[in-house]
C-alpha cells in the first residue's frame, strides 16, 4: 500500500492539542494520543505542531524506545517541494552563522583568562 503524501497546508491544519501532527525527517506523525504521555510535557510538542520538528527531535537525543513509537503514529510522507528545500537552506545558513559566532566567542574566552594570568604574574614579578 502506498503511503499518503501530506502537503504543507494539511500539516499546518493539525496544531491543536486535540489534533496534532509533526514532521520529523520527512515523515508526518499524528502525536495526538501520545501528547499527554510525553516525558518532556505537552508544551514541547505543541511548540512544534504543524511544522518541521526534525531539529528539535534530534537535538533532544530521543531514545531507541521513543524512535520505535514513531511508526505507530505515521500519517505519511511529507510532500517534496520548494518549501522543504528553502528550510534546509535556512538551517544551513543559520548553522554557519552560529558556528562563526561560537568560534569568535571561543577566541575571546581563550585570550581573556590568558591575559589575566599574564597580568597576575607581571604584578607579582614587579611587586
Amino acid at each position: 500500500m502506498a503511503s499518503k503524501v501530506v502537503t504543507l497546508d494539511e500539516l499546518r491544519q493539525h496544531t491543536t492539542k486535540e489534533n496534532i501532527w509533526v514532521l520529523v525527517n520527512g515523515k508526518v506523525y499524528d502525536v495526538t494520543k501520545f501528547i499527554d504521555e510525553h516525558p518532556g510535557g505537552d508544551e514541547v510538542i505543541l511548540s512544534e505542531a504543524g511544522k518541521d520538528a526534525t531539529e528539535a527531535f534530534e537535538d533532544v537525543g530521543h531514545s531507541d524506545e521513543a524512535r520505535a513509537l514513531l511508526p505507530t503514529m505515521l500519517v505519511g510522507e511529507f510532500e517534496k517541494g520548494p518549501n522543504l528545500k528553502a528550510k534546509a537552506y535556512q538551517s544551513t545558513a543559520a548553522a554557519a552563522a552560529m558556528e562563526n559566532a561560537v568560534q569568535q566567542t571561543s577566541n575571546v574566552f581563550y585570550f581573556v583568562p590568558l591575559a589575566a594570568l599574564v597580568a597576575y604574574f607581571a604584578w607579582r614579578f614587579y611587586s
